[in-house]
């Protein structure tokens, strides 16, 4: 199904996801203001709202949803969604040097840390940064080192 509006295609702003922990789809951040801090959890959420809008479907349905969702059933449900994105891109012959793959590490934030194969269309170094800043974003953690 096709996204049923632009945002739902977009990386969230800021502004969107106080949006959303405003009202009720995002648990509330550790921390106000500059010094909030959101973890795995919220990222589960953030990236459960982003498929279901894809999905076609509305906030208020969303947020009825999330309120259903606990423990690690988000984490299965944002799995299940993801699979068939990711394993259509997995190639398991991956080139080797020396009968090792070659992987390039992107340091996301503290004990984050992104892993792309060298022959993957992502290893281009200005989607690697897209990446990386789109991650350090959705985590609230642009104050790491570049």
């Amino acid at each position: 199904m096709k996204p049923t509006n632009a945002s739902a295609r977009a990386m969230p702003s800021a502004r969107a996801v106080r949006f959303y922990v405003a009202n009720g789809l995002l648990d509330r951040p550790e921390g106000a203001g500059t010094a909030a801090t959101y973890g795995y959890r919220h990222l589960l959420q953030l990236l459960a709202i982003k498929i279901r809008q894809r999905e076609g479907q509305t906030l208020d349905a969303i947020k009825k949803e999330m309120r259903e969702v606990t423990g690690d059933a988000l984490e299965r449900r944002v799995a299940a969604s993801l699979a068939p994105a990711l394993t259509l891109q997995m190639d398991t012959s991956a080139p080797k040097h020396n009968g090792v793959a070659s992987w390039r590490h992107v340091p996301i934030a503290d004990g984050v840390e992104l892993h792309v194969r060298d022959d993957s269309p992502a290893a281009r170094d200005d989607l690697l940064v897209a990446l990386r800043e789109m991650l350090r974003n959705t985590l609230g953690r642009n104050d790491f080192g570049t």
